[in-house]
C-alpha cells in the first residue's frame, strides 16, 4: 500500500518506520532538516529502535520503502491512507486543543486526493472526528489513538498493548470507513514484531487485542487513558508529599503499598509532577471535555499536579535559605536536564520547568545543565553543556530524575527520584 504519514515527531516517525517494513511510505514534514535527516536514514529524534532500524536501512540490512519530502501536496496526492501525526498542543485561553495543522494536512489532502483515507493519530477532544466529518463531508475520516512512550515509541508499536481503530459514526460511507479501519488495523499488526502474535494477554486471550469502534469513543479511550496514568503519578505524589512533610520513609510506605497485587509497582515512582508532551494537555482537555457533565476527580488531578509543583519547588527554596543562613552568598540553583524522562531529548512542558520558574520568580539564580539544547539560554538562564562547570558553580542541584552522572555531587542533588530506575 502507498501511505503518506505527515508529521515526524515521536508517533509520525516511528509509525512510518513500522509501516515502511511492508508498504511504500512517504514521511511529510514542514522542517527541511528533519526531511534531510531521514533521507540520510538518520533520526531528527532520540529513540533507539527509531534510530536502529534507519541504520539497518542504511546498511542494508534491513529494507524498508521509506523517503522523506516537503512535498505533502504530492505525496498525498499518490496515497491509498494518509497518516495525520500533525501537533496538537493545548491552547490554555481557548481550554481546548490546538487542531489547525491537522485541519492544514486535510484541506491539502482534501484538494491532492479526496479518496484517500484519513487516519488522524494526533489527540484530538472527544467527538473530533464527527466534527471533522460535519465540516469535510467529502473526507474519509478514521481516528486511531497512540499509546506511546517517549524514547520508545517505535518499541510500543512493535510491541502494542493494544489497537484501536474508530470509526465515524455519522458518515455515509460508515461500511467502507469500517473496512479501512480494520485494514489499518491489520497494516499495525502486520508491522509488528511477529513474536506479539503468540503472546498471551491477561483476559487469555492470544495476540494483539484489536478494538474497532465508534471514533467518540476511541479519542475517550485515549483521554482517559492518559488520565489514569497522570492519577497514578498525582497519587504517590502525594504520598512522597505527605512522607516528606511527617519526616515518613516514602520508599518504605510505597514498597508496603504495593505489594497489593491489585495496585502493583507500575508507575509509582515519585517525581516533581507529571509532565511531558501529553499528559499534561490530556488531562486539561479532558477536563474541558466535562464542562456539562458532573466530576470531581479529574479536576483534582490537573489541580494535584500544580500543588505538587508549589511543594517541590517551596522544599528547594527552603534548601537555597539554609545554604544562605549558612554563609552561602547567592546560592545558584542548577537545573540537571530539561527532559521529562533519561532516554529523552524532548523537554516540551517538562515538570522540571514549572519548579524551574517558581524558584527564578523568587529572584534564585538558576543555572541549566541540558546538552540536547542549542540555544545559550532558557526563560533566561544560562544553559550549559559543560557538566563539570555546571557542577561546580551550583550550591543546589534538582534533578527529576537521578543520573549516576551525579553521584559525585549527590549530597547537594535534591531530587523525589527514590527508585533510580531507567
Amino acid at each position: 500500500m502507498n501511505i503518506a504519514v505527515a508529521g515526524m515527531g515521536y508517533v509520525g516517525l516511528s509509525l512510518a518506520v513500522l509501516l515502511a517494513q511492508n508498504n511504500d511510505v512517504t514521511a511529510v514534514d514542514v522542517v527541511s532538516e528533519k526531511v534531510d535527516m531521514i533521507s540520510r536514514w538518520e533520526s531528527p529524534i532520540r529513540d533507539k529502535e527509531i534510530e536502529g532500524f534507519l541504520a539497518r536501512a542504511k546498511s542494508g540490512d534491513l529494507p524498508l520503502s521509506l523517503k522523506a519530502t516537503l512535498d505533502g501536496r504530492s505525496a498525498y496526492a499518490e496515497a491509498e491512507l494518509v497518516v495525520i501525526a500533525a501537533p496538537t498542543n493545548y491552547d490554555p485561553d481557548r481550554n481546548f486543543f490546538d487542531t489547525s495543522y491537522v485541519e492544514q494536512v486535510v484541506e491539502l489532502v482534501l484538494e491532492a486526493n479526496p479518496q484517500a483515507y484519513m487516519v488522524i493519530k494526533s489527540t484530538v477532544p472527544v467527538g473530533y472526528t464527527d466534527e471533522l466529518c460535519a465540516r469535510y463531508p467529502q473526507g474519509r475520516f478514521l481516528f486511531s489513538p497512540e499509546f506511546l512512550r517517549e524514547g520508545h515509541a517505535l518499541y510500543d508499536n512493535l510491541h502494542p498493548s493494544r489497537i484501536v481503530a474508530g470509526v465515524p459514526k455519522t458518515h455515509q460511507e460508515q461500511g467502507l470507513l469500517r473496512d479501512a479501519a480494520e485494514r489499518f488495523a491489520s497494516l499495525l499488526e502486520e508491522g509488528a514484531d511477529p513474536t506479539e502474535r503468540e503472546r498471551e494477554n491477561a483476559d487469555g486471550s492470544q495476540g494483539i487485542p484489536v478494538l474497532v469502534m465508534e471514533s467518540t469513543e476511541a479519542e475517550a479511550v485515549k483521554l482517559f487513558a492518559n488520565t489514569y496514568l497522570a492519577l497514578r503519578v498525582a497519587y504517590f505524589n502525594e504520598l512522597d508529599t505527605y512522607a516528606a512533610t511527617r519526616g515518613l520513609d516514602a520508599r518504605r510506605i510505597i514498597e508496603g503499598v504495593c505489594l497489593e497485587p491489585r495496585i502493583g509497582t507500575h508507575y509509582n515512582n515519585p517525581s516533581f509532577g507529571y509532565g511531558g508532551y501529553c499528559l499534561p494537555k490530556d488531562t486539561k482537555q479532558l477536563l474541558a471535555n466535562y464542562r456539562d457533565v458532573p466530576q470531581s476527580l479529574i479536576g483534582a488531578i490537573v489541580e494535584a499536579n500544580r500543588t505538587r509543583k508549589d511543594f517541590v519547588a517551596d522544599e528547594v527554596l527552603k534548601r537555597v535559605a539554609e545554604l544562605a543562613y549558612s554563609g552561602t552568598a547567592a546560592p545558584v540553583v542548577g537545573v540537571y536536564r530539561l527532559s521529562m524522562k533519561s532516554g529523552s531529548d524532548n523537554f516540551r512542558a517538562s515538570s522540571v520547568q514549572g519548579i524551574m520558574k517558581r524558584v527564578k520568580a523568587k529572584g534564585v539564580p538558576v543555572v541549566v545543565y541540558e546538552p540536547t539544547l542549542d540555544a545559550s539560554e532558557f526563560y533566561g538562564s544560562e544553559v550549559t553543556h559543560d557538566l563539570d562547570s555546571f557542577k561546580s558553580r551550583c550550591d543546589l542541584i534538582i534533578a527529576n530524575r537521578w543520573s549516576d552522572e551525579l553521584a559525585d555531587v549527590s549530597e547537594r542533588v535534591y531530587t523525589r527520584d527514590l527508585f533510580r530506575r531507567d
